[in-house]
């Protein structure tokens, strides 16, 4: 059986993470972790935008596997600084480097430049990479429910609460929501964009959300571009908007973040598990 496309970013990721691995072993990286401040509250930072009728997760964007070079030159900790502007609740910051060409090096300095939470989005499937997240100033971490078997979603959910970061579990179909349920997620991520194949259905959002209801406060994942498009998920159920492309590629990444958090209606409130 030929691999998914998910499949061949996980192995690239993991073959990254062997060179890190030999260069700073897991005791050091888990010991860094630790001994790093207390990190900011991501989720709090979420219902704090709601109440102002804001939500928006900026994402810090390099590249994707689907479109190649998308934002090569940007930088970080300037693009931090314009979503935080432009009213934006919280960061991710894309750290994988052979696919989306992101590094640590891009979180660590978006977190520096502004007061914002930020995520480490990657393909995490290790405990050694939730320790180097937390090390280099991630306040939250996604995990991915299709990369992920559900003995190793749950390890990884437990340690990543025992380092105090916030967990956003992303799924892409109805057949992954009972494991990520389980796991008790800070957030739930619906993704429009299969990772089996890349390719974006703008009808995923609204298809899912009726079972998610109550697990988690949903997030819009992939494909937002419009105030138009922000609402129509909003309706659908969605709490947060995980927006990167539209932004990254913006000629002005301050207004074009303004103008998609002004099109979340304040009613969208998050909803909390019951």
């Amino acid at each position: 059986m030929s691999k998914s496309r998910l499949d061949e970013l996980v192995s690239a990721a993991l073959q990254m993470l062997a060179i890190r691995a030999t260069d700073v072993p897991l005791a050091e990286i888990r010991a860094r972790a630790e001994a790093s401040p207390p990190p900011r509250d991501f989720k709090a930072g979420l219902t704090r935008a709601r109440e102002r009728g804001a939500s928006l997760i900026a994402e810090i964007k390099r590249a994707s596997p689907s479109k190649g070079a998308i934002a090569p030159d940007l930088d970080p900790a300037l693009l931090a600084q314009q979503y935080a502007r432009g009213g934006a609740a919280c960061l991710s910051v894309l750290t994988d480097r052979t696919h989306f060409g992101g590094s640590l090096a891009d979180l660590s300095a978006a977190r520096a430049a502004c007061s914002l939470p930020v995520l480490r989005k990657d393909f995490l499937v290790t405990p050694y990479q939730l320790y180097e997240a937390r090390a280099h100033g991630a306040d939250a971490v996604l995990l991915i429910a299709a990369a992920l078997k559900p003995t190793r979603l749950f390890e990884l959910r437990a340690l990543a609460r025992a380092l105090s970061l916030c967990v956003l579990v992303e799924i892409h179909e109805e057949s992954e929501l009972e494991a990520a349920s389980a796991c008790a997620p800070d957030l739930l991520g619906i993704n429009a964009r299969s990772l089996k194949t890349l390719d974006v259905d703008s009808n995923t959002f609204a298809r899912l959300a009726p079972y998610a209801r109550g697990v988690a406060p949903l997030v819009a994942e992939s494909g937002v571009r419009t105030p138009e498009h922000v609402r129509q998920l909003a309706s659908a159920g969605a709490s947060a908007f995980l927006i990167g492309e539209a932004l990254a590629t913006a000629a002005d990444p301050e207004a074009a973040t303004r103008a998609l958090v002004e099109g979340i209606p304040p009613a969208a409130r998050l909803v909390e598990r019951s």
